[in-house]
C-alpha cells in the first residue's frame, strides 16, 4: 500500500511517499480501515520537523497524519458489534500518538476510542477536515466556556481551521462573535456568521469590544496577552490552544483562563458528528493528493490557510 512517511526530522525534504508498505496488521481493540481522506493539522508539520519531541518520540520509518475518514475493512478482537463493524464509514483519528498506524495512508489502524460514525451529511473529504478543530472547537465553547444564548465570545483566528467551525458552533448556541482574520478573510469569516469581523492587521480588537463574556484563542502570543482586556471582570473566562494560563493577568482582569490540549475522542467526534448531521454544513477550501502531503505540509505551514488542508487518498 501507499503510505507517506518520515525517516529522519526536517523539513518537505525528508517526507517519503512509499508505494509498498506492507499493510497493518489489525490488532485487539483496534480496527483497519481504508483510508479515504485525510487532513494536515499544525501538528503534523511540528511532529515532521521534530518540534514535538519531547511529547511525542517516533519509531523511524514513521507513518504521518491523525485525522482521517474512511471506511472499516476489519475490526480487531474485542470490537463488538455494537461499536463499529466492516463496513461502517467512520472518521476520528490514527496517528502514531494516537495509538495508530499513521493516517496518511491508503490504509491505517486506529483505536477504537479515537473513531466516531462519520457525519451522514458529510463526504469523506469534509469529514476528515473535522476530527481535531471539531472537537476543540466543542470542547472550548460547550465544555469550558459553556457558551450560552446571548453572550458574546471573541474568537481569534476565525479563518483558520479551528476558528472557522468555532464561528458556526458559537452562532448554533445563540451567542454573538466576533472574531479577528486578515483583510482578505472578512468576508470568509462573514459567511460563517461573524457578527463583527476586525482586521488584525489595521485594527486593535481591544479597543473595540468591552465586557465579553468568552474569548477563544488559537493565536496566543502577544494577541492571547491583550485579550485580557477585553473579559468581563469576574465572570469571563479565555480558553487558548497554545497558551498556559497566566495567574498575573487572571488576577489583574479578575477572570478565569485555561490552557486545552485536544484529542479526538469518540464520545466527543459522536456529539460533533450529530450536531453537524442536525445543523451545520462543512466547508473545504483546499484539497491535495495524497502524493502532495509534503507540500501539504508546508501549505500549513506557510500560508495559514482558509478551513483545513485535506488529502484526499
Amino acid at each position: 500500500m501507499k503510505s507517506v512517511q518520515i525517516n529522519r526530522y526536517g523539513g518537505s525534504e525528508v517526507i517519503e511517499i512509499n508505494q509498498s508498505i506492507p499493510e497493518p496488521a489489525v490488532s485487539a481493540g483496534k480496527v483497519l480501515v481504508s483510508v479515504k481522506a485525510a487532513s494536515v493539522n499544525p501538528a503534523d508539520w511540528k511532529i515532521r520537523e521534530g518540534g514535538l519531541q519531547q511529547m511525542i518520540q517516533l519509531q523511524f520509518p514513521s507513518t504521518m497524519g491523525m485525522d482521517f475518514s474512511g471506511v472499516i475493512k476489519q475490526v480487531g478482537e474485542g470490537v463488538s458489534n455494537s461499536e463499529f463493524n466492516q463496513g461502517d464509514e467512520v472518521y476520528g483519528q490514527a496517528g502514531v500518538v494516537n495509538g495508530g498506524s499513521g493516517a496518511f495512508a491508503e490504509m491505517a489502524l486506529a483505536k477504537t476510542e479515537t473513531i466516531a460514525n462519520k457525519p451522514k451529511r458529510l463526504s469523506h473529504a469534509e469529514a476528515a477536515a473535522l476530527p481535531l478543530v471539531g472537537v476543540s472547537a466543542w470542547r472550548a465553547l460547550v465544555e469550558n466556556i459553556g457558551l450560552s444564548k446571548g453572550q458574546k465570545i471573541l474568537i481569534h483566528g476565525g479563518a483558520g481551521g479551528i476558528g472557522s467551525i468555532a464561528i458556526q458552533l458559537a452562532k448554533h448556541l445563540g451567542a454573538y462573535v466576533a472574531t479577528t482574520v486578515s483583510t482578505n478573510d472578512k468576508q470568509f469569516v462573514q459567511e460563517f456568521g461573524a457578527d463583527q469581523v476586525i482586521d488584525y492587521k489595521t485594527q486593535n480588537f481591544e479597543d473595540m469590544i468591552h465586557d465579553y463574556d468568552a474569548v477563544f484563542d488559537t493565536v496566543g502570543g502577544d494577541t492571547y496577552r491583550r485579550s485580557f482586556k477585553v473579559l468581563k471582570k469576574g465572570s469571563g473566562i479565555i480558553v487558548s490552544m497554545l497558551e498556559q494560563p497566566d495567574p498575573q493577568l487572571m488576577d489583574q482582569h479578575g477572570v478565569k483562563a485555561i490552557f486545552q490540549f485536544t484529542q479526538a475522542d469518540s464520545e466527543r467526534l459522536t456529539k460533533v458528528a450529530k450536531w453537524v448531521d442536525e445543523n451545520k454544513d462543512i466547508r473545504i477550501n483546499i484539497a491535495f493528493s495524497l502524493d502532495e502531503a509534503g507540500e501539504a505540509l508546508d501549505y500549513q505551514k506557510d500560508v495559514h490557510p482558509r478551513g483545513k488542508v485535506v488529502l484526499t487518498v
